[in-house]
């Protein structure tokens, strides 16, 4: 419900500058910046003037709309004149007019976030503009509105002189800061001009560089990708070789070559774990990783490294647990979460000298991510190198190291494969005490990298045509993403997943959708001002927008151009049902229009 701040009447001339007055003073009230009060006191000071000169009188209003942040500051201008009679051809910038009324209307439109008029013979006209407050706005209450009202009571002397003498400060500080601008603008360019030509050589000098770095990043990368069969072939054939020695399959061995030929095995081992964890590497950053989702049960993925990580325990000092919970479904590439999970448990059984070593899953609430620990009673790790140890040849260094062998690649590599994964490792530990390792994985793999763009996979299933219509979906919870997609499965629409902003924009660039279902909260940031975008821009803002969120705010969505509000859960026949009258242009919003004019 939008809540009154002030009433300004219009009768004459002064009203028209008390109307600006009070305009600029609710804005900054509100929080907006300098340039936006300036903006808000212009627009309601022309249209209130076009009230005085048309209708000869009539009233502004101020309110207060929405009970989330960003709050809406809702301004009605209305008069009881005889109305706008090309009101189109107002707003199409085609009328002529020697009065500038025209002008005025496309000013207010241009300066606000959403702009309707409301005109006829005999009814008047009403304009209603909204403009969102700014992030860093805080959320008014009902306390600190009366405290707002109570400070605009406060009338001045003489309105007219006071706002004349406001005006000219203004005009003052802006000349000033011109003046400012144009010698540092004037300053600057000579020193462009003096740096210009040895700007021109450096850059030119920086792109050679750059080309030949990354020549030779894509050289090393495309050659340890394709040197797997190279490397491992002679290094299996070693290992293979050593084991017929040492099962005495050409004659006996004596104690000494026996103990050679272990040598030669134990390092052919360790260079195999290094080529391997190297070759993962540079797959990644090559870009040929290839992840295989598969449906899984996060239990039945512990039994196996149970069974395979057990002979690894040389003490009974040491106890191996795992903790899953009952019925824990992921849907990724389960030989990378496996992988991840035996690095981390690997190592802390090599820093682990008694004690116990817990493996435990967690699942996220929203069943959005499976969070996986290892935790340890080791020798732990110090503070200062939490922040190397994911690092590529990065060891810290203990009294238990020259002991263990390790090439400083498994974290590093668990890291990358996290990312993969569209999840991220992390770790916290204590010396002496011990320490615990994460991997946060997302449960269903949906093919965006952590921290990227889309990868080319999706773009190209958002811009493919099954004759379907697409609907684009902007929710970064995996879990109602998949929801969505199952409901409009088998019907005449398709839906395209976007996690954010970001990945929504990109995707509208690859095709257009024919409407889009938005949440309003993604992740830490919030959507409002992406729907004021959407539906200010001539281009876009034919397509509809459906509001499906948590919050409870539907007089401001549908004031910001909102086409249709739920909150969640949103069910499949109402998402159809509104996608149906929408994309037809059969949903009639007149009641919703009628409702924010008659409050």
């Amino acid at each position: 419900m939008a809540q009154r701040i002030l009433t300004v009447s219009i009768r004459n001339e002064v009203d028209v500058v008390a109307a600006r007055q009070r305009a600029r003073q609710i804005a900054g009230l509100c929080g907006f910046t300098h340039q936006d009060q300036v903006r808000i006191a212009t627009t309601i000071s022309e249209l209130a003037r076009n009230v005085f000169r048309y209708a000869t009188n009539g009233q502004v209003e101020f309110f207060l709309e929405g009970t989330t942040a960003p709050q809406t500051l809702l301004m009605h201008v209305r008069d009881q004149g005889p109305g706008i009679a090309d009101l189109e051809l107002v707003l199409s910038g085609n009328y002529q007019s020697s009065t500038g009324m025209g002008l005025g209307l496309l000013g207010a439109r241009k300066l606000m976030d959403a702009f309707e008029v409301h005109t006829g013979p005999g009814r008047g006209t009403l304009v209603i503009l909204r403009k969102l407050l700014p992030p860093s706005a805080r959320l008014v209450t009902t306390l600190m509105l009366g405290e707002m009202g109570a400070s605009l009571t406060i009338q001045q002397p003489d309105v007219a002189l006071s706002e004349a003498q406001h005006q000219n400060q203004e005009l003052l500080a802006t000349l000033a800061e011109l003046k400012t601008r144009q010698d540092e603008l004037l300053q600057l360019t000579r020193e462009l001009e003096d740096t210009n030509r040895g700007v021109v050589a450096l850059y030119a000098e920086l792109d050679e560089k750059a080309d030949h770095l990354r020549r030779a990043d894509q050289a090393k990368s495309r050659f340890l990708s394709n040197m797997s069969h190279e490397f491992r072939t002679p290094l299996s054939s070693i290992r293979a070789l050593a084991k017929l020695l040492l099962d005495r399959v050409d004659g006996e061995l004596g104690v000494e070559q026996e103990r050679q030929v272990r040598f030669i095995l134990d390092s052919a081992g360790a260079l195999t774990d290094l080529v391997n964890d190297l070759l993962d590497l540079a797959k990644i950053e090559a870009g040929k990783v290839e992840v295989r989702p598969a449906t899984f049960q996060v239990g039945e993925m512990f039994s196996a490294l149970r069974g395979m990580l057990r002979p690894l325990l040389v003490s009974d000092r040491l106890q191996l647990s795992f903790e899953a919970p009952d019925d824990c479904e992921m849907h990724t590439d389960e030989g990378k979460v496996a992988q991840i999970l035996r690095n981390f448990i690997s190592n802390a059984i090599k820093f682990t000298e008694s004690g116990s070593i817990n493996v435990r899953a967690e699942v996220l609430p929203g069943n959005s991510a499976v969070r996986f620990s290892v935790t340890d009673t080791g020798i732990g790790i110090e503070a200062a190198n939490l922040p190397i140890i994911f690092e590529e040849f990065s060891q810290v260094e203990n009294h238990l190291q020259r002991h263990v062998k390790g090439t400083g690649l498994g974290l590093p590599l668990c890291r990358q494969l996290a990312n993969v994964l569209q999840g991220e490792v992390g770790a916290s530990s204590q010396p002496g005490v011990g320490s615990t390792f994460t991997a946060t994985i997302a449960t269903h793999y949906t093919g965006k990298l952590a921290g990227d763009g889309m990868s080319s996979e999706r773009l190209r299933q958002a811009a493919a045509d099954d004759g379907r219509r697409a609907v684009l979906v902007v929710e970064d919870r995996p879990e109602l993403q998949l929801l969505y997609e199952r409901y409009l499965h088998q019907s005449e629409f398709r839906a395209i997943a976007a996690t954010s902003l970001a990945e929504a924009e990109t995707v509208w660039r690859h095709t257009e959708p024919c409407a889009v279902v938005l949440d309003l909260l993604l992740g830490n940031r919030d959507s409002w001002h992406w729907l004021v975008q959407i539906k200010r821009d001539e281009s876009r803002r034919h397509v509809p927008v459906i509001i499906a969120s948590d919050i409870d705010d539907k007089r401001k969505a549908i004031g910001l151009g909102a086409d249709a509000y739920f909150q969640k859960p949103l069910e499949r026949d109402e998402l159809l049902a509104a996608l149906r009258a929408l994309v037809s242009g059969q949903l009639d919003r007149t009641t919703s229009t009628a409702n924010a004019v008659n409050m």
